[in-house]
């Protein structure tokens, strides 16, 4: 890995710190040579602190250290993404990141769908909706209809229609968010089973 660590006048190259699994990025500091050398053998993020004019361990007095999982440098050479699991909040203030942000998985378009579903629960007796329909039909309709989708695909599975397989994944996938929701889980209950089992 080459990092042009001369470009600036300082020696300092900007080091963006995001969470290994979440994406969620946690905080900015500054590596030298020096710095970007003990991260690599300690496997804990060290930055050269301006303040303290020195090499400095994230965690070394609170104990929420960053232990690094990957590091990229980008396409000019001059700017470091480091790909951690943090040990603790991050930020000095006890926020998990230094935009006093939760550093919760996000699973893109599904939690958009996740939070468009928790709405239609909460408004089940006014919306007119299909998934408000699901609700107030109760838990025997929900997983019944996760039953059948689970069978389509199953059926599409074994065909040579792709397309069809996919629209009936995406049906089933649909489904089974809204009965995650009918038993007061989402995606990130499943994700912690899943996360557990991979130790």
């Amino acid at each position: 890995m080459i990092i042009n660590f001369n470009k600036y006048e300082n020696g300092l190259v900007p080091a963006i710190i995001q969470d290994y699994t979440t994406k969620t990025v946690l905080m900015l500091g500054y590596m030298n040579q020096k710095a970007f050398n003990k991260t690599q053998k300690t496997k804990r993020v060290t930055f050269f602190s301006r303040s303290k004019n020195r090499l400095w361990t994230k965690g070394e007095s609170s104990g929420n250290f960053l232990e690094v999982q990957e590091i990229q440098v980008d396409c000019d050479q001059d700017a470091l993404l480091v790909s951690v699991k943090p040990e603790g909040p991050t930020c000095h203030t006890g926020s998990d990141t230094c935009w006093n942000e939760n550093n919760e998985s996000n699973f893109g378009f599904l939690s958009e769908l996740e939070r468009v579903i928790t709405d239609r629960k909460a408004n089940q007796k006014e919306d007119t909706s299909y998934v408000a329909s699901l609700f107030k039909g109760g838990i025997n309709k929900i997983a019944q209809k996760v039953g059948e989708e689970a069978i389509e695909v199953v059926i599409e599975a074994k065909d040579e229609n792709d397309s069809l397989f996919l629209n009936e994944s995406a049906d089933l996938l649909f489904h089974y968010l809204i009965l995650l929701q009918a038993k007061g889980f989402t995606l990130k209950d499943v994700e912690a089973i899943l996360k557990a089992r991979q130790k």
